[in-house]
């Protein structure tokens, strides 16, 4: 799998941009803020349809811009196919496949398949449990239309019955419409903390060797997955916390409440772990994704390395410059151009100004 070209319109910094790539590795060199992560965010956005540092859409729309447009030709199993991700101010998020307009934006999802290295990635291993809820959804949603439909079910649902909640204060004769909501809720519920489990199992024993030849056998990483409600019975756990969900006006109970716990041995890594052992744990983490996706789809992903090598020291470097041979690999380094053509067999590279390739 591979992004053969790049077209951008109006996205951040970059007025108009059409940019082919080599198969191989492509580095994007230069000082800070002139727009090389905005170019990995394009990429990113167009095969997740969000950005990866962003909550809000239309911060990618160029300052006094109506809309921003990305176009990537991929070539996925030999057949190239066209890709287009659009935000408009006042329509908000459109997509198409090889020129015909989608439905809905969440089926773009699966067209292209990336991991993003970058050094937020930290935050997975030691911030809030959204962070770590986030990296599952980006990726099962990249390999999985069913947990993408399960997930934007279940989200609505909940939405539905958090605000069923509150008018339930108000309007006590309501209260017997929770029992549909429940329900409705727990069957989705249920089967996304299924794909979930199944997932992470997976990664863990993926990551386990990885994160052993990086410690050279002197730490031994576990990953457990731990659901937000007791699997099996999550209908019966919403009636029995229903008056605690109506004071609180939310829902208390579910795979919104997830959590991925990482332990060295028996010690969490989050709260216990050095900074240096929490970012070999992210690394291993992320190469591990890397190999569960050639495993899941039968192609490696498109690696996205947003100016990480200069977060890690020698040895992580090595470990991870092994990983980008023979995947195409878009590389930012500031400062470091001398440094990465010494390590990295680099096929293209572009110094950026200001929104400009060179």
């Amino acid at each position: 799998m591979q992004v053969r070209s790049v077209e951008l319109k109006n996205y951040r910094n970059y007025g108009s941009l059409q940019l082919d790539l080599s198969p191989g590795t492509n580095l994007f060199f230069g000082d800070n803020a002139q727009g090389k992560t905005n170019l990995l965010e394009a990429i990113y956005a167009c095969a997740t349809t969000s950005s990866h540092r962003s909550s809000k859409d239309r911060e990618i729309i160029a300052f006094g811009e109506e809309e921003a447009h990305v176009r990537l030709f991929v070539e996925k199993r030999g057949v190239t196919t066209r890709l287009d991700y659009h935000i408009s101010r006042s329509k908000g998020k459109e997509a198409a496949v090889g020129g015909v307009p989608l439905a809905k934006v969440s089926e773009l999802l699966g067209q292209l398949h990336v991991v993003f290295f970058s050094p937020e990635d930290l935050k997975i291993i030691k911030s809030a449990p959204i962070e770590r809820r986030t990296f599952l959804n980006v990726e099962l949603c990249q390999l999985s239309p069913l947990y993408t439909r399960l997930l934007i079910e279940y989200k609505r649902t909940l939405m539905q019955r958090n605000a069923l909640l509150k008018e339930v204060r108000e309007k006590p004769d309501l209260r017997k419409l929770l029992d549909i909501y429940d329900e409705k809720l727990a069957e989705s519920g249920e089967l996304l903390m299924q794909e979930r489990r199944a997932f992470v199992e997976e990664l863990a024993l993926t990551a386990a060797p990885i994160h052993r030849e990086i410690t050279e056998g002197k730490e031994e990483l576990r990953i457990a997955y731990e659901p937000g409600a007791e699997e099996g019975k999550m209908a019966e756990t919403l009636f029995l916390t229903r008056d605690r969900d109506l004071a609180a006006g939310s829902t208390g109970t579910g795979p919104h409440r997830d959590e991925i716990g990482f332990a060295l041995g028996d010690v969490s890594v989050k709260q216990y772990g050095s900074q240096g052992q929490q970012r070999t744990a992210a690394l291993s983490l992320k190469l591990a994704e890397i190999e569960l996706v050639k495993r899941k789809i039968g192609e490696a992903p498109v690696l996205l390395l947003d100016d990480v090598l200069s977060e890690l020291d020698e040895k992580r470097q090595d470990k991870l410059l092994k990983s980008i041979r023979n995947i195409q690999t878009l590389l930012t380094c500031t400062g470091m151009d001398d440094f990465v053509e010494r390590r990295v067999d680099v096929d293209k590279k572009w110094r950026v100004v200001s929104g400009s390739l060179i």
